[in-house]
């Protein structure tokens, strides 16, 4: 059994984030090492024998005092374990504290990287930031890129979800009360961001030509979008509201910063859409599609080349992105046709407990932590 270390952001709750997540799942669901998270004071229950807490942080926020201390205590730890696991996108000043103060003195080193960031960066500086022993990628697309530019130590690891904790169910009552919506409510959400991705600006011109047209319609669309740090979320949401208002179509919108029960979000829904532009500095698999299917939700989706993975008409509907009358015609037929909705979410399942089963996933994990 091997000393395994995820140096990760602070591990707890509200589970509604998706590196956070996965990091999560991934550390209760292997069983054949000894796993040590760092978290809180804020003690987590219930969690297996073979996981210890490190209590590095003082709150869930990884500003610049709590990253400081991530990297204090990452060079406490840095003789103490056989694998040290990082689980966070890599940046030239996060690489190379890490290489100058707090890289191990003992053990092999793996990197999980969620996005290479090609928006930002090219081989030249993933050279210089993929660091570890062994990387892992969430997708085929960037293991090809990076076996294209020298790299031999890359596996593809799909990030897996908990299907017994994503999983089909009734809508529930308590979450329609929370949205002010009801049962005979037809819902869509956008589980994306307001500044980022390119969505929300063809969301709001859609919805306020469709609800113009169609002032009794009994669909209800929820931005299920957490206002982060930066103002410019808390900006663009204060924005579309207004335009909103001013249409007089802000009685059928719905908002939501956090919602700390995801499946029960997932749930809620008809429909999920996801009609990005671009998935700058998100993962490359992200796990919202993911977590939708697995709750056995049709989703819409732009046709980046990203997505080509984990998009097909068996699963899911694609549309050209930044087609608003795509967009359009793909919700109103789904939200006449109930049957369709029902073929697309149950392969949409299926395909998720074939491919993104997060079992499957620890256990090449543990197959990779036993090679190291």
């Amino acid at each position: 059994m091997k000393q395994i270390l995820l140096a990760t952001r602070p591990l707890v709750p509200p589970w509604d984030e998706a590196s956070k997540n996965f990091a999560y799942f991934l550390a209760k669901s292997i069983n054949a090492h000894h796993v040590s998270i760092l978290t809180t004071p804020a003690w987590l229950p219930d969690l297996p024998a073979n996981i210890t807490q490190i209590p590095c942080y003082t709150k869930n926020e990884l500003d610049f005092s709590e990253k400081m201390r991530l990297l204090s205590t990452l060079r406490n730890l840095r003789g103490k374990f056989d694998i040290t696991h990082y689980l966070f996108t890599p940046t030239r000043k996060n690489t190379s504290l890490i290489n100058f103060f707090s890289r191990p003195t003992h053990g092999k080193t793996l990197q999980t990287i969620a996005t290479l960031r090609e928006d930002l960066y090219g081989p030249k500086q993933w050279k210089q930031l993929l660091f570890a022993h062994h990387i892992v990628v969430y997708s085929d697309y960037s293991k090809k890129l990076l076996q294209n530019i020298g790299f031999h130590n890359v596996s593809r690891i799909y990030p897996g979800v908990d299907l017994s904790f994503y999983q089909p169910a009734e809508k529930n009552t308590q979450t329609l009360e929370y949205f002010d919506v009801t049962s005979e409510d037809f819902i869509v959400t956008y589980n994306g961001e307001y500044a980022r991705l390119g969505a929300t600006d063809m969301l709001t011109d859609w919805l306020i030509k469709y609800f113009t047209n169609h002032p009794d319609s009994n669909m209800k669309f929820i931005f299920a979008c957490r206002v982060k740090k930066h103002e410019d979320d808390q900006l663009k949401k204060m924005e579309i509201t207004k335009r909103f208002k001013e249409a007089g179509v802000i009685q059928h919108i719905r908002f939501t910063d956090t919602y700390a029960d995801m499946p029960k979000l997932y749930n809620l829904a008809d429909i999920i859409v996801f009609p990005v532009n671009d998935m700058r500095g998100k993962f490359d698999v992200p796990l919202v599609i993911i977590e939708a299917y697995a709750c056995g939700k049709p989703v819409i989706l732009s046709d980046l080349p990203l997505f080509k993975e984990f998009a097909n008409p068996d699963i899911c509907v694609t549309i050209p992105r930044g087609d608003m009358k795509a967009l359009s015609l793909a919700i109103t037929k789904l939200q006449a046709h109930p049957e369709e909705r029902i073929r697309l979410g149950q392969s949409a399942r299926t395909f998720v407990e074939t491919h993104f089963d997060l079992q499957n996933t620890v256990k090449e994990y543990e197959r990779l932590y036993d090679s190291l």
